[in-house]
């Protein structure tokens, strides 16, 4: 059988009129996201057991491995991150009178959800628990159900080339130049659409290389009591790099546990994950790579360092998959991250965190995980109004947990007025009278950030707030500096 070129197939695709329907693939085309992963971390946040039992599943094929989380994890078909540029061309020939069919690798049950949800498809073809609607299954049954050349097909990657090698005509979206040129070998073009903002952009996105700002604590030890030497400071800034890569690694995996609550976030469902900017698979594959270079670099520190970057891990973890809902326990577990970071700085540079320090830090802590909470109700009654929740907490709390972060914030400095008081500081500064000049600092630093917590100020994390805001900025540069001179 003679295979037509290019150009008698354009020829004849243009013959054939704009009147034959038009598949569209679900996955990465029409929503910027894959649903079975999405569906996945649903579970796995739930119980993190599902993750075995996923893999029982597979055993007995993809079709039922996707029909199995799909019946379990809601799917929320408005929440999802629809590709807004094919969704409008799609209504278009939709209102032209085409017939529009969602052909789909998942669950028919969530297949039909989005159907349901959008009311512009005549039919649509997915798994159904047994036949798994791979790329040569889905052009097979297209074939059978519109014969050959007899449709168009909106796809997105090399998978669906089979699929358009029996097509009239391609729909491309987000398809690299090398793949537009493939597929314009096998049939015409008939329209592209490109991603908004390019992959690398969105992967640093999710990396959340800002948030590196908070492992700058490793320093801490070395600054209020460490030995001030080219070898502390290079141990120091080997365990900045362990704890940023371990902590962009759990950021990629919290990310996918939190796409649903993401999504109903005025801000956060910006984020590459919940907007469909990247695909889940980025996250399912770079995080454990992220966290075993984390412990790469962990081998250049001695072993202490490598128990607390292990203890900080799976508490994040934990955090991410349960403690965050549970009330006050998510506060203290955040505080606990941000304590660790300085006893992992003292196990770098070999020396013993003081108790003062870990007393002051948790204090210290303690308030700042209660202003991000504080913060992110405040945002949320803007969303939801008095009826705004936040995980574990309410609108009406909000009073309450400004009250405690307050006062533990002010024992912060209790801790360190007393510290000076009883002598201690004369033993470890010979300039101690300056540290005092610390307390004034820190208190009203503390009051400020509350302030702007309680004016709706509070977008960012309180650490990286601190150090991108202008007032909290000089405020902690002034108060560093007053230890360095008094050392």
């Amino acid at each position: 059988m003679m295979t037509a070129s290019p150009t008698e197939r354009a020829r004849t695709a243009g013959q054939a009129g704009p009147d034959l329907p038009l598949a569209v693939d679900l996955d990465g085309t029409l929503v910027k996201t894959d649903l079975l992963v999405e569906g996945l971390f649903v579970l796995i946040r739930r119980n993190p057991l599902f993750l075995a039992a996923m893999l029982l599943w597979l055993l007995r094929g993809r079709a039922y491995a996707k029909k199995q989380v799909t019946g379990r994890a809601r799917l929320v078909a408005e929440a999802l991150p629809y590709h807004q540029g094919l969704l409008s061309y799609l209504k278009e020939e939709r209102d032209l009178g085409r017939m529009l069919v969602l052909a789909t690798g998942s669950d028919e049950q969530a297949a039909r959800q989005v159907a349901e949800h959008l009311q512009i498809f005549d039919e649509v073809l997915a798994s159904d628990g047994t036949d798994n609607l791979s790329c040569r299954r889905k052009r097979d049954l297209l074939v059978a159900r519109f014969g050959e050349r007899g449709f168009d097909y909106a796809g997105r990657g090399r998978r669906d080339l089979p699929v358009w090698s029996s097509a009239r005509g391609a729909v491309v979206v987000n398809a690299t130049p090398g793949l537009s040129r493939r597929i314009g070998e096998i049939c015409e073009i008939r329209r592209t659409f490109e991603a908004a903002g390019g992959p690398l952009v969105a992967s640093l996105r999710a990396l959340r290389p800002h948030q590196w700002l908070k492992n700058l604590l490793v320093f801490v030890p070395l600054l209020v009591g460490g030995p001030l030497e080219a070898g502390a400071l290079a141990r120091a800034l080997a365990a900045f790099l362990a704890f940023s890569l371990g902590a962009s690694g759990l950021y990629l995996v919290n990310d996918l546990i939190d796409l649903p609550a993401d999504r109903r976030h005025p801000h956060k469902r910006e984020r590459p994950f919940a907007s469909g900017l990247l695909s889940p698979l980025f996250g399912v594959a770079g995080s454990p790579v992220l966290i075993a270079l984390a412990f790469l670099a962990g081998l250049l520190l001695p072993p202490a360092f490598l128990v607390f970057l292990a203890v900080y891990c799976a508490l994040n973890l934990a955090y991410s998959l349960r403690l965050k809902e549970i009330a006050l326990l998510d506060v203290i577990v955040l505080a606990g991250l941000y304590t660790l970071r300085i006893m992992a700085g003292s196990a770098a540079i070999s020396i013993r965190p003081s108790a003062w320090l870990l007393a002051f830090s948790t204090f210290l802590f303690v308030s700042l995980a209660l202003v991000k909470r504080y913060g992110e109700l405040v945002t949320m009654r803007i969303v939801e109004g008095r009826g705004a929740h936040i995980r574990g907490y309410e609108d009406d709390d909000r009073e309450l947990l400004a009250s405690m972060g307050t006062g533990s914030g002010y024992l912060a400095v209790l801790v360190l007025v007393i510290y000076i008081s009883t002598g201690m500081a004369e033993i470890h500064y010979t300039r101690h009278y300056l540290v005092w000049l610390t307390c004034p600092a820190l208190f009203y630093w503390v009051s400020y950030v509350w302030l702007t917590a309680h004016r709706g100020g509070m977008f960012d994390d309180p650490l990286v707030f601190t150090l991108r805001d202008r007032v909290s900025r000089a405020t902690i540069i002034l108060a560093a500096a007053l230890v360095l001179l008094a050392r």
